[in-house]
């Protein structure tokens, strides 16, 4: 399987689950500050120009959720089994990817990475990062995992955004979240999580967010 990876949250989901599943892999770097999403040869495997995606045995995949229930119902494993806990994995894992993910991301571009410091937009989504993370703290107060008892790709996809929430939230972190903090330092714990972390170790990629780089990652503002 060819695993195209950048050590940024949505990857990291990904990269989480393989290690998990003790998949063989090949690890092959795409360095979105130089711009290498942009290049013909990976957008021929995400027209979307975003990581991570997959080639498996032949199949391609692209976005992160689609890769986590790829994997997961392809190996029959991390997939919540009852009819209640399946649905519970479905909405928790949808709920992410709609909502903590994409708004956390945009977050991160007006508290860091805007060339101006619009108010209305920090607030904005500062709040609403705040405000999913409240409902996953209310869920995970009377649920061990977010599909119920058992770890399932939905916990996967809510510890590759959670693992980054001081970058948003400042110093405090996860600190107004206990039940959020509890699950993602359990799952941080886990070999598997360990090894997905490391995988930044092995590559060498552009660090400094120059001019280069925000043309890369935004390339829509470059007329503004």
């Amino acid at each position: 399987m060819k695993f195209y990876f950048h050590p940024s949250p949505n990857p990291l989901k990904a990269a989480l689950l393989i290690e998990e599943l003790g998949l063989p892999y090949e690890l092959i770097a795409v360095d979105t500050f130089k711009g290498e999403q942009h290049k013909p040869e990976f957008l021929a495997i995400n027209p979307n120009a975003k990581v991570p995606a997959i080639v498996d045995e032949g199949v391609t995949v692209f976005d992160s959720q689609a890769i986590l229930l790829h994997l997961a119902g392809k190996h029959e494993r991390f997939v919540a089994r009852s009819a209640a806990s399946h649905g519970a994995m479905l909405s928790w894992l949808m709920f992410i990817g709609t909502g903590l993910s994409p708004f956390s991301g945009q977050a991160v571009h007006f508290l860091h990475h805007a060339p101006e410091a619009i108010a209305y937009a920090r607030n904005r989504y500062l709040k609403e990062v705040e405000r999913h993370y409240r409902v996953l703290d209310e869920r995970l107060a009377v649920s061990k995992y977010l599909a119920g008892d058992e770890y399932t790709i939905a916990d996967m996809a809510l510890w590759g955004w959670a693992n980054f929430a001081g970058y948003i939230l400042g110093e405090k972190g996860l600190g107004d979240y206990p039940h959020v903090k509890r699950l993602v330092e359990e799952i941080s714990a886990r070999p598997a999580a360990m090894r997905a972390q490391a995988l930044k170790e092995k590559l060498v990629l552009k660090a400094d967010f120059d001019e280069e780089t925000r043309r890369a990652l935004f390339p829509q503002n470059a007329a503004l």
